[in-house]
């Protein structure tokens, strides 16, 4: 066939003249599909070949015996590709190999049907040539009618014929080897006693829907996802449907209560039991509590939910490898950072034209508690720390201290010489560098504290810790916003999204938006002697 499609393409003058191909001068109708076929398969064409002119090409998407081709005739340019990506995208995984199988039931029940006529003609024969012999059959004179004889034996056909026209593609995809067999088995090749009451009978189907719907919807399942920095309506709409189709939900001890409060109640929920000194102790339990769900044969749905983004300070990779090891590969649906989007709701811009050009998102908090080098200054940088709130102090003084390098002088010389030799010292920030803390980001009960690394150490200890919380420094945290000339500014509530509501009309089921715009800023300086 494949030489005929190439002669056909190169050479076809040759194969009309040869005889091999007749050429029926007119345009192509609808109906040549079913008259011009070979008269061994009742005329239907089986075999199309598409020519095309100019440069244009097939769009295909091959699958075993599947294969698709678009075209757009020229006109499209790229959109046939485009068009054959999104076919392909809503098939099922080795939709092909399904083919494959009803292709192999189609062909057997062919093979049988014709090998039961046989063997009934020759019943039949047997049966006329023994007529004096006393034990007959008592269906010896049964009346038997060709329609009935038809009906028998093209049940099975039929029944195929509608599986394939009505059944969705991904239950047609779920059928087996072993389906197979049993739907061969169940329609066993009719007696002539059999074929009147075969043809009007409802027997039970070969094959059980709700088997096979449980095959496609039953498979244990692992999910990471984020929660984003706190507020509901800044969950993805993935991560939004997981919660509500998850049966096990295994949540960090930070995600807020908002969030929370979306789990259905049916919903078996489980709180990372995280204090210090044990963070590696419950995450363990936490990832094991999974594994039972998972193994325990219900199919359950296990969903871990993490604040932020899973793979931003999450352990997310960690977690991904510690289940798919053991024969479960988790889908991870991203979360809006709070690395990010904190700094925004403080109205800090993490860069900005002419002030910063980068941004460096750092842990305060190392593996096992050590602590992390932090990185050093730079004026058109932005470092954006996470979990640094409750050892701040050190962090700070690990920022400011003197950055020494090998080609400078104890204090590493001027600001140009810091970028010089290899770091020995601090990090060398300048102790009037602006940052922010930003806690509860998006909740309603968000607050920052601006001031700079000389006065925040002494901010957080006067006004207190309300994690989850950030630290942000850098000079872009002056850009929209400054102190006043104070040496910290306290502002209270989350006014991110105030009047959306209004604007597109949403009635938020998650709390609503509204309530998150409840809070109202407040400013206060810090005491001068403080």
């Amino acid at each position: 066939m494949p030489g005929v499609q190439r002669a056909l393409k190169s050479e076809p003058n040759l194969l009309i003249d040869a005889g091999h191909v007749e050429w029926i001068q007119r345009g192509f109708e609808d109906g040549d599909l079913t008259s011009l076929g070979r008269a061994e398969i009742d005329n239907v064409v089986d075999a199309v070949f598409v020519t095309l002119g100019g440069k244009d090409s097939l769009a295909t998407h091959s699958d075993g015996p599947l294969q698709i081709g678009i075209t757009t005739s020229g006109k499209g340019c790229k959109l046939a590709t485009r068009i054959r990506r999104e076919i392909a995208s809503v098939l099922p995984p080795n939709f092909g190999s399904a083919i494959e199988r009803l292709g192999t039931i189609r062909r057997r029940i062919w093979e049988e049907d014709h090998r039961s006529q046989a063997l009934e003609d020759l019943s039949a024969l047997a049966e006329n040539e023994d007529d004096d012999i006393p034990a007959q059959k008592p269906t010896f004179n049964q009346l038997i009618s060709d329609s009935d004889r038809e009906a028998a034996k093209t049940r099975r056909i039929r029944w195929l014929s509608q599986i394939c026209e009505y059944w969705p593609l991904r239950r047609l995809a779920s059928i087996t080897d072993t389906d197979i067999d049993t739907i061969l088995q169940s329609y066993t090749t009719f007696s002539t006693s059999q074929i009147s009451t075969a043809a009007t009978s409802n027997t039970t189907p070969p094959l059980d829907i709700s088997t096979l719907d449980l095959r496609t919807r039953s498979q244990p399942q692992i999910i990471l996802a984020g929660s984003g920095p706190g507020s509901p309506s800044l969950l993805t709409l993935a991560t939004h449907r997981a919660i509500h189709s998850a049966t096990v939900i295994l949540a960090d001890k930070l995600v807020p209560a908002p969030i929370l409060d979306l789990i259905p109640r049916r919903t078996t929920l489980h709180i990372a039991r995280k204090f210090p000194g044990n963070a590696d102790a419950a995450q363990d339990e936490l990832l094991n509590l999974g594994l039972q769900a998972l193994r325990n044969g219900k199919g359950e749905v296990v969903l871990r939910l993490k604040q932020g983004d899973p793979y931003i300070y999450g352990r997310g990779a960690e977690e991904f490898a510690w289940f798919a090891e053991r024969g479960f590969k988790p889908t991870v649906l991203p979360g809006v950072t709070s690395a990010l989007s904190a700094p925004l709701f403080a109205n800090v811009p993490c860069t900005s034209r002419g002030v910063s050009d980068q941004v460096v998102i750092c842990t305060g908090t190392g593996r096992k508690g050590q602590k992390p080098e932090p990185p050093a200054w730079s004026e058109s940088r932005t470092v954006v720390f996470l979990m640094a709130l409750h050892r701040v102090g050190e962090l700070v003084g690990s920022l400011v201290a003197p950055l020494s390098c090998s080609s400078g002088g104890e204090n590493g010389g001027e600001e140009g010489e810091r970028e010089e030799g290899e770091r020995k010292g601090g990090a060398g920030w300048l102790k009037d560098t602006p940052c922010a803390v930003v806690e509860r980001a998006s909740c309603s009960d968000q607050r920052v504290i601006r001031s700079t690394l000389e006065f925040v150490v002494q901010a957080v200890e006067a006004e207190g810790s309300r994690p989850p919380g950030l630290l942000v420094v850098g000079k872009a945290c002056e850009v929209l916003k400054g102190r006043g000339g104070a040496r910290w500014v306290v502002e209270e509530g989350f006014e991110g999204f105030e009047g959306l509501d209004d604007l597109v009309g949403m009635q938020s089921g998650d709390g609503g938006l509204r309530e998150m715009a409840a809070g109202r800023e407040r400013q206060r300086e810090g005491a001068e002697g403080a």
